[in-house]
């Protein structure tokens, strides 16, 4: 069945730097291996504390990243923070990246951790860009068709772009497919124009040979 993830993990600009994605995938690979067992809930957990603590919350990540508070006073505020709500598996890891200053990594590790974890279970992601959202009769059409073509299980992730003239783009790894309106559209000008110029130049041609006669 389709999934249509609502979350955006937001990457920071650190993590365009390769030194930062390996440093959040080393703590991914930390995160999954405390959470053996139970990773379905840690990773519940985890996407969680995003959407309902830190997004709706800025002041508690920026407390966490501040210099201005010690270890002790940032683990005090993650413990008041999470109260009875929180395992201790996950308080824990958050404590870590508050005192070794890698808060600022903290959405970049979810997103590596979803890639870790999915790569594990055979699976992988793939982005669909459509000009509306797709519902799940769609979401599931498509889940179908790319899972007989793909050599994996394919989890997809949607965005809108209203630029699209109908259609869709996908995206897996580096490669995209580009199925949208407004690229066929391109791909006939091209076409046509081609056509055109193969047609000018054949009247020339024979102008030409008759010229020649």
């Amino acid at each position: 069945m389709a999934s249509q993830k609502s979350l955006k993990t937001k990457q920071q600009s650190v993590l365009a730097d390769p030194s930062a994605q390996a440093i959040a995938r080393v703590y991914a690979e930390a995160f999954l291996g405390a959470a053996a067992g139970n990773i379905d809930e840690a990773m519940a957990e985890y996407e969680s504390f995003l959407t309902e603590v830190l997004d709706k919350d800025a002041r508690f990540e920026k407390l966490l990243t501040t210099q201005a508070l010690s270890r002790e006073e940032k683990s005090g505020l993650i413990d008041r923070m999470l109260g009875q709500h929180g395992s201790s598996t996950f308080g824990k890891f958050l404590k870590v990246l508050a005192q070794k200053n890698r808060v600022e990594l903290f959405r970049g590790i979810y997103a590596e951790t979803v890639e870790l974890n999915n790569q594990r279970q055979g699976k992988k992601r793939v982005f669909i860009t459509t000009a509306r959202p797709l519902n799940n009769s769609q979401l599931t059409y498509l889940s179908e068709k790319l899972s007989a073509v793909l050599p994996f299980q394919p989890v997809l992730e949607t965005d809108i772009n209203k630029d699209l003239i109908g259609g869709l783009t996908i995206r897996v790894g580096n490669t995209v497919y580009d199925g949208s309106l407004r690229t066929r559209l391109k791909k006939l000008r091209g076409q046509l124009r081609e056509r055109g110029l193969h047609e000018i130049q054949s009247g020339r041609d024979r102008f030409c040979n008759t010229e020649g006669n």
